[in-house]
This record gives structure tokens, sequence and C-alpha cells, in this order.
């Protein structure tokens, strides 16, 4: 068993785990926030899991509490609120990139943390950026057209 300290959208939490514990099923199981999603199985293949660690975008089926003593991690729930969702929430919505929603939680959190890097991307480079989380209803256009809206607005790494 492993102590570990992190913090989870701005709160800190201390947890004894052990070392096959995933932070997806700790966010989900523990902490109720449910925006991650589990869709492969927990073999990294989908992006639906993705979140923020230390602001870089990583997927949480993958990610080992145990690994993590220190680590602040920002999950879809912390990016924003439904009364002020952040600006690359809102332009997903706008963008109509959220068919069934599925992955939207894990596209938009790694948009966030492309964006951050990469505040004026081309085209290109966002399709580059998104081409390992997977949507099955088909609506990467629209979710590349949102990246651009959030993009273009500008602070939408921020």
């Amino acid at each position: 068993m492993n102590k570990v300290r992190l913090n989870v959208n701005g709160i800190e939490h201390q947890v004894v785990t052990d070392s096959d514990l995933c932070l997806l099923d700790y966010l989900r199981g523990q902490l109720h926030l449910t925006g991650a999603k589990q869709s492969c199985d927990q073999k990294g293949q989908c992006g639906a899991c993705t979140v923020i660690v230390n602001g870089k975008a990583v997927r949480s089926c993958l990610s080992k509490m145990a690994k993590l003593d220190g680590a602040e991690v920002i999950t879809v729930e912390g990016l924003g609120t439904p009364d002020n969702p952040h600006l690359i929430q809102e332009a997903f919505v706008l963008s109509g990139a959220i068919q069934c929603g599925y992955c939207t939680p894990g596209m938009i959190m790694t948009a966030y943390a492309f964006l951050q890097k990469t505040p004026r991307p081309t085209r290109a480079q966002i399709i580059a950026a998104m081409d390992d989380n997977l949507c099955r209803c088909g609506a990467h256009v629209r979710i590349v057209s949102a990246i651009q809206q959030a993009a273009a607005a500008g602070k939408a790494g921020a």
C-alpha cells in the first residue's frame, strides 16, 4: 500500500492505494468525477479518459495512483462549470462537436493541453494533436472546427 497526496481540480486529497489502482478508477469510483470515460478496457487506445496531470494530457486509465504523489490533476469537471464553461468547452457546444458526447471530455482535455502549448495552431497541427482520440460518431470535422474557434478566440489554453 502506498500513501499518495494529489490535488484534483484544486482540492487536496490523501489516498492510501495499492499499486494497481489507476487514476481513472479513483476519479470515477472514489471522487465520483465521471467526465473521464472508460472505453477501451484500460488499454490507452481511445483517449476518452484523458485528464491533465502536471500540465500534460494523459490517459487516466494508464496512470497508476502509486506514481502520482504530489501531482496536480485537472478533469473536465475542473475546467469549467455549466454556468461558466471554459472557452474550449463552449466552442465544442457551439460547433456541435458533441454528437453522442462520450468522447467529448477526453477530446476537450486533449485540446486544452494542446492549446496551452500551441495557442495558434494550423488545421494540420490540430488534426495531428487529436489523432489519438477516437470519436465513433464521426464528429472529427466539428471537433477540429471547435478547436480552431477556441484558438481564434484566444486564451483557450488558459
